[in-house]
């Protein structure tokens, strides 16, 4: 039996704590007394998007006490990693099973404890024929495409025209795991592929819509898995487009009712499931610790109080237990990003901000008096955070990052500065223009080089260079997914305060367009960028970035869609879905028969 841990209501809603924090005022337009940089008191016009306090209490945050931390979860865990090695060598599995056996192991969240093994399966089964895979067998051919694909090995998409060729066949009598394998695999496209994305994947689409009106998404058993429940989350979010760890957890309550499934696999998922929870709450603790030493929060009262769902951020980017001290890092350097583009995008006047970006600009903290009072420690924190991060990679890696990681705020705050500019100056922007500045604006430039910095165990000056000089197409391609995601959730509420025109306005005012056909637009902008990814990824090894970080990039995209898929997760996550995420990721461990 499991211990449910004891989360009330006033941990995860801190109601008295809420009622007792004063409200930002409901209009858009605050008025404030602040104290300039000569110390003259002035009466400044202020704006207000009227973002919510925290949901997560801080106290109840250190309160959290996890049985899965002790050293008895951590022993029966890696007896059942051991176990579940040797199946990897069971020559009795068909090839088919053995594909289905990876695919199980890496949804269910726990491939990192087995990444020789199945590297080497597929490295092997890639460099033979695959004279298993029957012309036939439509499932079996879409799920190596994928397992393929998503593991870097350039597998062409004609290996479906005998099927496409033939769909009558698949009109009935097909198993809907076909389609649903045949759907996934389609989200595997790159910018090369002129099938998959125009024909196999609307194929696929309308043959699970199909499945879902003549069965619904009841529990009844299809085949090998629970099919109704597959094609709603299928249809919902792509595996290849999910958040990892989101899709962990749900695979695990859907895995757990196949009646064929493997009953150590299971085991081993929900302990290791249950154990990595724990360590992320730790992290959490760490970092809810830090940004009230900070003082940011009470000082910044204006700006988006949201430590927990910047580190919810992190384990969509980075979710294995052995990365902690780069999500600690990362998630300091989220929400310094969240305060500063609050302060552009909302608080500060132009003559203020253009004061803000020079002290980027210079990073020095001898001129500190120049800035405005609400500013100055909101720099101060950025200051000593970055230069902390430059110290320890010169102690562990012996290079210099600093100048990187200085040119990366700067660059950000310039791309903030030129949006409030664009704002306070009534200019409108083409789509084209927007993009240009908005993909920088967004911050994951920055965030990736924080990342690449704290992550990877030695540093090239050559990806540092490419990196700060915004000359690698997958973090365009990974900060453009993320600026569009973001615009088709947040965009109405931010032209309602006041604010820049998004992608979805600048291509009506380009267009002539309704909002319905520039938001189809923006979509189709997605598609593209991922197609771009999914090229990147396949063209890794004449890449300068290594495997492993650039699909941290790519899962920053992942992210991004999970957090604005129903709403604004970011600025409002009470209203979309996001609080019941963090829920399920940081603070619900799964319950153990």
């Amino acid at each position: 039996m499991t211990t449910v841990l004891h989360i009330g209501s006033a941990f995860i809603y801190s109601n008295a704590r809420a009622k007792t924090l004063p409200r930002p005022k409901p209009a858009c337009t605050t008025v404030a007394t602040m104290t300039s940089h000569n110390d003259n008191s002035t009466t400044v016009p202020r704006r207000s998007a009227n973002y919510q306090p925290s949901l997560w209490d801080h106290h109840h945050l250190l309160s959290l006490e996890n049985q899965y931390a002790k050293d008895k979860s951590m022993r029966e865990r890696d007896l059942l990693k051991e176990k579940v090695r040797k199946m990897f060598d069971d020559e009795k599995k068909t090839y088919l099973e053995k594909l289905e056996f990876i695919d199980d192991v890496e949804r269910l969240g726990i491939s990192y404890h087995f990444q020789a093994e199945i590297d080497n399966i597929l490295l092997s089964s890639y460099q033979k024929d695959r004279v298993n895979v029957k012309e036939c067998d439509l499932h079996a051919t879409a799920l190596e495409f994928r397992l393929f694909r998503q593991h870097g090995f350039n597998v062409s998409e004609d290996i479906f025209d005998v099927f496409m060729a033939n769909s009558e066949k698949f009109e009935s009598g097909t198993d809907i795991n076909a389609f649903i394998s045949l759907y996934e695999a389609s989200y595997l496209s790159t910018k090369l592929d002129s099938k998959l994305q125009k024909f196999i994947r609307p194929f696929a689409k309308q043959k699970l819509r199909d499945f879902l009106d003549n069965n619904g998404s009841s529990n009844r058993d299809f085949g090998s898995c629970n099919a109704g429940e597959m094609v709603v989350q299928a249809l919902d979010m792509p595996y290849h487009w999910g958040m990892r760890r989101l899709a962990t957890r749900r695979y695990i309550n859907v895995y757990g009712k196949k009646h064929n499934k493997n009953l150590l696999l299971v085991e081993l998922a929900k302990t290791d499931f249950n154990i990595v929870q724990a360590v992320h709450q730790e992290e959490v603790k760490y970092v809810s610790r830090w940004w009230r030493e900070t003082g940011l929060g009470t000082q910044l009262h204006f700006a988006r109080d949201r430590i927990v769902e910047n580190y919810f951020w992190t384990i969509g980017q980075i979710q294995e237990p052995q990365y902690g001290n780069v999500r600690r890092v990362v998630t300091k350097i989220n929400t310094l990003l969240t305060s500063i583009d609050d302060i552009y995008d909302i608080y500060g006047t132009l003559e203020e901000l253009q004061l803000f970006t020079v002290a980027f600009e210079n990073w020095d903290v001898n001129r500190l008096d120049e800035l405005p009072e609400y500013m100055r420690l909101c720099f101060l924190v950025v200051y000593n955070e970055v230069n902390s991060i430059g110290c320890d990679v010169l102690r562990k890696k012996n290079i210099n990052v600093i100048p990187f990681l200085k040119k990366s705020w700067t660059d950000v705050c310039k791309a903030y500065l030129i949006e409030a500019m664009w704002y306070k100056r009534g200019h409108k922007p083409n789509l084209e223009e927007y993009m240009q500045n908005a993909w920088i604006s967004i911050s994951s430039p920055t965030i990736f080089i924080h990342f690449y910095c704290v992550f990877s165990d030695q540093i090239s000056l050559q990806v540092l260079e490419t990196l700060s000089q915004h000359q690698q197409n997958v973090v365009r391609c990974s900060s453009s997914v993320f600026r569009l995601a973001n615009d088709l959730a947040t965009s109405p509420d931010e032209l309602a305060r006041g604010d820049v025109h998004k992608s979805i306005q600048c291509y009506m005012n380009e267009t002539g367009a309704s909002e319905e056909k520039a938001r189809s637009h923006v979509r189709e902008m997605i598609n593209d960028m991922w197609d771009e990814m999914n090229y990147e990824k396949m063209a890794h090894n004449t890449s300068l970035l290594s495997h492993d970080f650039m699909e941290t990039m790519i899962n920053l995209a992942r992210m991004s869609l999970c957090m604005y898929q129903y709403g604004d997760g970011h600025g409002s996550p009470e209203k979309a879905k996001i609080v019941d995420r963090v829920k399920s990721l940081l603070f619900n461990p799964i319950p153990l028969d």
